[in-house]
């Protein structure tokens, strides 16, 4: 893909196809093909006679420096790799090959798309190119993955956190991973683990975050979802992932000594399913109760006649019933 032509375009004004040609030093069926491909991954670019071509509304394109510089300091410090993707397949799994390569400190895999991008259990994460948040954040544990549970809640809390500064004040937390508008989906956390269960394993912590999703691309989600641009943000990507960074190195680099329960409280209250009567589903196995939490290990607790009963992520599923 030419990323040239793209930074031109993401300006939002109309630009003809002889000056796009003169700048790129190719010709102007050159230039048509290349906006075709363009086309192709779901960017929107209008042609018109006689004034050329445009991306109506522009994109907000990402560029390491100004990232880098919106980070703090002491984050920047606990960075080992900061790697910026035009398009990819997965940004989990290119950081998990790098994080095989990287000495210390965290390694930082974002994109403009990915397109195999995955949530829980599998499911495609819908993602159109310079629109939305596609993070993974790669982190070397030596205590194991044992020590692990737990995280993709406080990596919820962290997210929270981060969202806060820019005056979102209604997302809550569907255990064990969704970002949520009352019953609409904001976003997702995917934690994949390499390693060992007791010794030195390497994390990588997945986020994908609804920002501004355009039109042609909300007719392939199926479920209630909502993004950040509804919820009144108008800060640039840049600047959301900067304050997401700020929120979420850290947590890693802190977690081996915290654990979960430094962040329960915190999760609790912003439990989007508290109180409310709930099924977790698994297999072909249905437990219905009231969702009462979580306990200092993660795992959700559910209120039912036969008393309470816990349950971890992975295969299950929470539901509402009511």
């Amino acid at each position: 893909m030419d990323t040239q032509l793209l930074s031109i375009l993401a300006d939002g004004e109309w630009h003809s196809g002889q000056a796009l040609a003169e700048r790129a030093g190719v010709s102007r069926t050159a230039i048509w093909n290349q906006v075709q491909k363009l086309l192709q991954i779901g960017i929107e670019i209008e042609a018109v006679t006689s004034r050329g071509y445009r991306i109506s509304g522009g994109l907000d394109l990402l560029y390491r420096e100004p990232l880098w510089q919106r980070l703090l300091p002491e984050v920047r410090d606990l960075i080992g790799d900061l790697c910026l993707e035009s398009r990819i397949d997965s940004t989990n799994r290119l950081c998990l090959e790098r994080l095989a390569q990287t000495t210390s400190g965290a390694v930082v895999v974002t994109a403009e798309q990915q397109f195999a991008g995955r949530g829980r259990r599998g499911r495609a994460w819908i993602s159109p190119y310079a629109r939305n948040v596609y993070l993974s954040i790669g982190w070397t544990m030596q205590s194991g993955a044992s020590s692990l549970q737990g995280l993709s809640l406080a990596a919820g809390v962290a997210v929270h956190r981060a969202l806060k500064t820019f005056g979102v004040d209604t997302m809550g937390l569907k255990w064990p991973n969704d970002l949520v508008v009352g019953r609409r989906k904001l976003g997702g956390i995917l934690i994949e683990l390499s390693g060992d269960i007791a010794g030195p394993c390497s994390v990588v912590l997945g986020l994908g975050l609804n920002v501004n999703m355009p039109a042609y691309a909300q007719s392939s989600i199926e479920q209630a979802w909502t993004d950040l641009y509804q919820q009144g943000v108008n800060a640039s990507r840049a600047e959301l992932l900067a304050a997401l960074l700020n929120e979420l190195v850290p947590m890693l680099s802190r977690w081996e000594q915290e654990q979960f329960n430094a962040w329960r409280s915190e999760w609790l209250k912003l439990d989007a399913y508290a109180g409310k009567a709930v099924s977790i589903i698994s297999g072909t196995s249905t437990v219905s109760g009231r969702a009462c939490g979580v306990d200092s290990n993660g795992a959700i607790m559910i209120e039912t006649p036969a008393g309470i009963q816990t349950f971890y992520g992975g295969e299950v599923s929470l539901r509402l019933t009511e």
